[in-house]
């Protein structure tokens, strides 16, 4: 572009040329450097998101079609993190600017003030299992370690919330903490009992004949909320175009899902390293929407507070510290 406008500009100094062909061309000259400079004014926006997390769909589908650049944002991928408490260290160390990531360590991060953030919206409701091994039974004899991907987390108090279940009742469960990458592992080893974890890794545990669903989390707490998109403070704050710009960029990808789930695979294919036929199982128990609940929000932080992880003065208003404000929500109010 640069060449060429500088041929241009030689083009006026020749004495050939007539006043009016100059001024044509300095005219193109300056039309060619605005084209040039909004090409180049793209927002930088720091991403990061949880490895091989499909709830995390959405963002891929908008890098691998142009979503974002339509919308003038330039996504920079600074971390692939594998659980969501690590996402938000690099929030609270100014180290990110926006992340896909589980709504529950954004919770738990803004009630204990450890990172500045907001979701913006949702990236998908339900989507995790609690998964056993082949061997396990009802036979309620012994210690039942089941692994989640951490306290507090929503798997944790998916796992809570079915102790009540006729599989879980009469079960005595220990719960550790593992990376949702390392319970494949574990599981396939004996080092475990089972897990609840979010797709594709039940999906995973069933094509590798190693474990089953014992219940899906959508039995377990129907239309739960999961993971999100969430953003800094102090980038919501100084760049509110941007951020809105990022919202309708992942609006569009959402929509992209619903409406052409089969060219959404092989992004998904991409981005996770999985089979095919695992990312079309685990899509399948994925809500993908852009759309945040408060009813689940203030649900999950009565639930923490319940289990004293955080002692909220108000949940209501904890709740929309979280989601931010001026999103629509499923509840049809406006936070």
């Amino acid at each position: 572009m640069t060449g060429n406008i500088r041929f241009m500009l030689n083009l006026c100094g020749n004495k050939g040329f007539s006043a009016l062909a100059k001024v044509f061309v300095v005219t193109a000259c300056l039309l060619f450097t605005a084209f040039d400079s909004g090409a180049q004014a793209l927002a930088q926006v720091r991403m990061a998101y949880l490895q091989n997390d499909l709830h995390h769909l959405a963002l891929w589908v908008g890098m691998h079609k142009g979503f974002y650049q339509a919308e003038g944002i330039e996504i920079n991928i600074v971390g692939v993190f594998r659980s969501g408490p690590e996402v938000l260290v690099a929030f609270g160390s100014g180290d990110l600017d926006a992340a896909f990531v589980g709504e529950a360590p954004v919770t738990l991060a803004v009630a204990r003030g450890t990172a500045r953030v907001q979701a913006l919206a949702q990236a998908n409701t339900e989507g995790s299992a609690i998964v056993v091994s082949n061997h396990w039974k009802r036979a309620g004899k012994r210690e039942r370690i089941i692994a989640i991907p951490g306290n507090g987390s929503v798997q944790d108090m998916l796992l809570r919330k079915a102790s009540v279940l006729p599989d879980l009742a009469h079960e005595t469960i220990k719960p550790i903490v593992l990376s949702p990458p390392d319970m494949l592992t574990a599981l396939q080893a004996g080092e475990i009992d089972g897990f609840v974890a979010w797709e594709p890794y039940p999906s995973r545990a069933q094509a590798l004949s190693i474990g089953r669903v014992l219940y899906a989390s959508a039995d377990i707490w129907r239309g739960h909320p999961c993971c999100v998109f969430a953003v800094s403070n102090a980038f919501a704050k100084a760049n509110p175009g941007a951020a809105q710009a990022m919202l309708r960029a992942h609006q569009r990808s959402t929509r992209f899902i619903i409406e052409h789930p089969d060219e959404a695979v092989p992004i998904a294919v991409k981005f996770t390293g999985m089979d095919e036929s695992v990312v079309r199982k685990a899509m399948g128990n994925v809500t993908y929407t852009p759309e945040l609940s408060v009813g689940g929000e203030e649900e999950y932080v009565r639930f923490l507070g319940t289990i004293g992880y955080i002692n909220p003065a108000d949940p209501a208003e904890l709740t929309r510290r979280i989601l931010g404000v001026g999103a629509s929500t499923q509840d049809g109010t406006t936070k």
